[in-house]
């Protein structure tokens, strides 16, 4: 088993958020002994989705978009769900967070239809990655090469297709942390 002692990890998330879309790579990120934050607009509990149909769990935040500093984390983690993106990209702070950690070549992982965000913050040009498949024509004319696999790792970038990806997707988001966690100088 992994040991993610170290890590700090980011997800950001607002109502409509698909709950299996964070609540396992959280899980699976904390098993792994890594701290998870979850920022959203605002502090109070977010609405979370079973198949954008149904309500399901909430989720409190840890913290408000604007309170984020990317210095302090290793990794972000964009779950999906259709309302949760969209609401999410029309957020200038969200969209600052995930530039800032693309510019640092930092880990962002996003499944679904959050490749939305970074389509909105304009770093997919050129790169490889995958989402649901009714986001793939944005993601194209934003410049991005999409296939169709459950999960596309490109340099920093990690991808996933749909909710039956998320094993696939957690894994890579785990290794990656463990390959940057063990790249890091010891003080």
């Amino acid at each position: 088993m992994a040991d993610l002692s170290q890590a700090r990890v980011l997800m950001l998330a607002a109502d409509g958020f698909e709950t299996v879309e964070l609540f396992e790579p959280r899980k699976a990120l904390e098993a792994a002994g890594a701290k998870v934050q979850l920022a959203s607009i605002k502090m109070d509990p977010i609405q979370g989705m079973k198949g954008d149909i149904n309500k399901a769990e909430t989720a409190t935040p840890d913290l408000t978009l604007d309170e984020v500093d990317t210095d302090d984390y290793d990794a972000l983690v964009l779950p999906g769900g259709v309302a949760n993106p969209d609401t999410m990209r029309q957020q200038e702070r969200a969209i600052e967070i995930i530039t800032e950690f693309m510019e640092d070549g930092k880990i962002v992982a996003a499944i679904c239809h959050a490749p939305w965000l970074l389509a909105e913050a304009d770093v997919i040009d050129g790169r490889r990655l995958t989402s649901y498949p009714s986001i793939r024509t944005d993601l194209e004319n934003a410049g991005a090469d999409v296939v169709d696999e459950e999960v596309v790792v490109d340099a920093n970038l990690i991808t996933s297709r749909k909710p039956d990806d998320i094993p696939a997707f957690n894994k890579a988001i785990i290794q990656a942390l463990e390959e940057e966690l063990a790249d890091e100088p010891v003080d």
